[in-house]
């Protein structure tokens, strides 16, 4: 009799398979016999490889293979052959990829190196090293603990220094840290979830390790229910592992942490760059009907000029919540309405439940045509599962399938028709109502028919994690190919390692608690870790109803944040921006208007991601690697923190409901305050704290703050260029006036700004603009390099307006081009210089002179 999930003895079976058969428990049913215990002892047999090696313990084999020279793959078999080479997750370009390697060996050890790590294994032990060339260890397989399989259950137990933290996973709540939790992978319909709840809504099996500021990544790539454990059996060892499932990971090597993001997403595939309107403020709940009451939220927020991009429709616009049905009594005049909406520069984005209601000769078109291409998930008797949710009784698509998700993608059509811009993925977990597990039974068949891999059938045990990613590849794959030079936007809560390649997320159903507010923090970080660095947070939270201050502490916050989405449930009280009257309200409205603002250099830091990696939430460690204690990184002094890009530092209270003083503490060098532009007058951070055990990393240092409700502090790193634009409305309106770059001195000062049409791929093809900006300081001269527009996208602007921070007095002279001329103007209580000059295109150079 299996134990429910939820009691303790099976979250310790979850977390540790291996213990599950010790104790007696059930675990799920394999799709293949079991066997006995197989354990990786000593090597019997070796053989070289191009890329790497491949060794036998007995009728287990182990190959170890680089991909390049800093990405090792382990594969291992305990039954004489190694398991089926494909991935849901990991790109088929990057899996065939190799690089050539020396074979070394002698009577203690066997292995390779590349040109960037050693790879060794004990022949007595079979226990397997990487070591970089500096004679630092990555990994290694832990002392006394082999590989071992427990039929098809097994474990991998890792060396863990005392010193090592570890982040990713996902959006698992807790903090930053994952050392010291223990973690079950198993995609969860999460509603009511707290800061110590483990299974949630995504399963994203890879974690970056970071010591002494050198990183690596571990691609754990198992769909099969999986576990983690740092530290919490055992505080020497870290340890991964899976009840069935192919033993198959990917160590990345940095050594910086940035490099290991550029890795993974190389090794998984980029975030595609989202439309531009996407990064725009979004209103929703659950729900918005009748149509009246959706116009009345549309014309409230032009009344009251609160920029937005986005609303949401959720599952009352449909007929009795039948996805890809319309409620013609709700919603008489639906496409007018999406007409409308889009009229008044509002883009809707509407609720695709994967869900099919079961409803034969009802001529309910999505069943029909589904059962006619045999598109169901079956039972083991080959009959169609039928699970109820939101519309009763339903079915669900056979997503494995490439013919399925072809099909899925051609119910869209007539809402693309209509100019819905977005779509949103929910309850793809999945979620089942009636089931004591919460979705569809472990015995549930799934059919595997998909380029590359070998046609057959799977059980839900084994598809379950990636169910929510093939749905919101489905639907961004259709979406393509219904308007092919379109951006697609799709918003999916359930995914699995990868799944940023088709669709945004967001945190889940949190609740509206300061507590959660704090929460969104870590969990987006750990998101942006992952891959998914188009994330949110359900603003002022989903379940329950905000006191007025939350709601303003938490739109203050999102808007610094990559998606910005007021939401809510269906029994909570209003929750849009302009209730709790006017004085909130204008609090709101005001950090709204600077997410606008700052649209360009938002989307700038989104352009990057596209291609590197690099998030747009950041923990400070990315950026400041060497600012680290020989013990932690330095967010894990900083309690709270985050980087909005590269150079915007975000510093929330670490208890947002507190009235009391506290200190934040900055990376070495200058920082200025972003409200104000003074710079900060910061003292050391004091040696009685933890974070000043820093032998070898530079000194922090920390500032004062008294919360204000009107006020998130948020400071700008010394050597930022900003761009920043006039406030606009909507993504759709065109600016009106100079495009503004703050600049901040300082050593390696650099800017950038990235623009396009915010809607096609025509950037793909050149039609983009690319602008870059540095400066110099030496003693009372700036010069400031406005480079030249590489791409052939037309900009906005036709003058560019230079705001220089930290400035004392007024210049004595500002010279362009060597020869002309400009006036500057100087504000003394913000200490700003401000001048105002042509942009051609051409680049130029400004020299500013102070008086010695």
């Amino acid at each position: 009799m299996r134990v429910p999930l939820s009691s303790p003895a099976a979250l310790c079976l979850a977390l540790n398979p291996l213990l599950a058969l010790a104790s007696g428990a059930a675990v799920a049913q394999p799709q293949t016999p079991t066997i006995g215990l197989v354990i990786l002892g000593g090597v019997t047999a070796t053989q070289s490889l191009p890329n790497g090696i491949e060794l036998a313990s007995g009728a287990a084999i182990m190959r170890i293979t680089a991909l390049r020279d800093d990405v090792i793959r382990v594969r291992i078999g305990s039954r004489g052959q190694l398991p089926e080479d494909t991935s849901w997750a990991v790109l088929p370009q990057a899996r065939i990829s190799s690089v050539p390697v020396t074979f070394d060996e002698n009577d203690k050890s066997v292995g390779f190196s590349t040109r960037m790590l050693h790879v060794q294994v004990d022949r007595s032990t079979m226990r397997l090293h990487i070591i970089d060339l500096d004679g630092t260890v990555i990994e290694e397989i832990a002392a006394d603990r082999p590989i071992e399989f427990h039929g098809n259950a097994f474990r991998v137990y890792k060396t863990m220094p005392s010193d090592e933290h570890y982040f990713g996973l996902g959006d698992k709540p807790g903090p930053l840290d994952r050392r010291g939790g223990a973690f079950s992978m198993w995609n969860t319909d999460a509603y009511g979830f707290q800061e110590s709840s483990d299974q949630i809504y995504k399963d994203i099996p890879f974690f970056l390790s970071l010591r002494r500021s050198k990183a690596s990544g571990t691609l754990f790539d198992n769909h099969w229910r999986t576990s983690f454990d740092f530290g919490k059996e055992s505080h020497t060892a870290y340890s991964f592992g899976a009840e069935d499932g192919p033993l198959d990971y990917y160590v990345l090597y940095g050594p910086e942490a940035r490099q290991v993001l550029s890795t993974y997403v190389w090794l998984t595939g980029p975030a595609p760059l989202p439309p531009l309107w996407s990064f725009g403020f979004q209103q929703s709940r659950f729900s918005y009907f009748p149509e009246a009451r959706v116009e009345e939220i549309a014309d409230r927020l032009r009344k009251d000029k609160i920029p937005s991009d986005a609303i949401y429709l959720d599952i009352d616009y449909q007929d009795h919540y039948r996805p890809f049905a319309v409620d013609t009594v709700r919603f008489p005049h639906f496409a007018q309405m999406i007409d409308d909406l889009r009229k008044q520069n509002f883009h809707v984005v509407a609720i695709t439940d994967l869900h099919i209601a079961h409803l034969p000769n009802a001529n309910y078109a999505p069943y029909d045509s589904g059962v006619a291409g045999d598109h169901f998930v079956k039972n083991p008797d080959y009959t169609t599962y039928i699970g109820k949710v939101w519309p009763g009784p339903s079915v669900f698509p056979d997503f494995t399938r490439q013919s399925t998700r072809a099909w899925w993608g051609t119910l869209y059509d007539s809402f693309v028709k209509m100019g819905i811009a977005g779509f949103w993925n929910d309850m793809n977990e999945p979620s089942i109502f009636d089931s004591s597990t919460k979705t569809m039974p472990e015995d549930v068949q799934h059919r595997i028919d998909e380029p590359g891999f070998q046609k057959r059938n799977a059980t839900h045990a084994e598809i379950h994690n990636i169910f929510g990613l093939e749905n919101s590849r489905a639907t961004y794959e259709g979406l393509l190919k219904l308007l092919p030079d379109s951006r697609p936007f799709v918003l999916t809560r359930a995914s699995y390692a990868g799944g940023h390649r088709y669709a945004a997320t967001w945190t889940g159903d949190n609740s509206s608690t300061w507590n959660h507010l704090r929460l969104s923090t870590p969990m987006l970080l750990n998101l942006s870790l992952s891959g998914f660095g188009m994330s949110g947070a359900d603003v002022g939270g989903f379940i329950g109803t905000p006191q007025p201050d939350l709601l303003t502490r938490w739109i203050e916050l999102a808007a610094f944040q990559p998606i910005d989405r007021d939401h809510t449930n269906d029994h909570s009280s209003d929750q849009e921006v302009w209730v709790h009257g006017p004085q909130q309200e204008d609090i709101r409205r005001h950090y709204i208007e600077e997410r606008y603002k700052l649209l360009p250099y938002l989307y700038t830091v989104a352009e990057e991601m596209s291609r590197t990696g690099m998030p747009i939430v950041r923990p400070l460690f990315l950026e400041f690697p060497k600012a680290t204690s020989d013990l932690h990184p330095i967010d894990l002094d900083t309690d709270g923190e985050f980087l909005f890009g590269p150079d915007l530092l975000v510093a929330p209270s670490p208890f947002p409901d507190m009235l009391d003083s506290y200190d934040v503490q900055l990376p070495p060098g200058i920082w200025f305050d972003y409200w104000t532009g003074k710079k900060l007058a910061s003292q050391p951070v004091p040696k009685t704290t933890a974070a000043t055990t820093q032998p070898t990393g530079p000194a922090l240092f920390q500032v004062k703050i008294k919360p204000r409700l009107d006020t998130l502090p948020v400071f700008v790193r010394e050597g930022s260029i900003i761009p920043v634009q006039p406030l606009i409305q909507n993504t759709n309106e065109t600016p009106k006036g100079p495009l503004t770059l703050r600049v901040y001195p300082g050593p390696d000062c650099k800017g950038s700004i990235y623009l396009d049409d915010g809607r096609s791929f025509a950037f793909q093809h050149g039609d983009y603009l690319r602008m870059e900006s540095s400066c110099t300081q030496k003693e009372n001269v700036l010069t400031i390099h406005i480079g030249q527009h590489d791409g052939n996208y037309a900009p906005w602007w036709k003058d560019l307006q230079l705001e220089i921070y930290g400035s004392t007095a007024s210049p004595q002279k500002a010279v362009v081009a060597g020869t002309r001329e400009l006036k500057p103007s100087f504000d003394k209580i913000r200490g700003v210089t401000t001048i105002t000059l042509a942009d051609e295109g051409k680049g130029s150079n400004l020299r500013i002179e102070w008086a010695k």
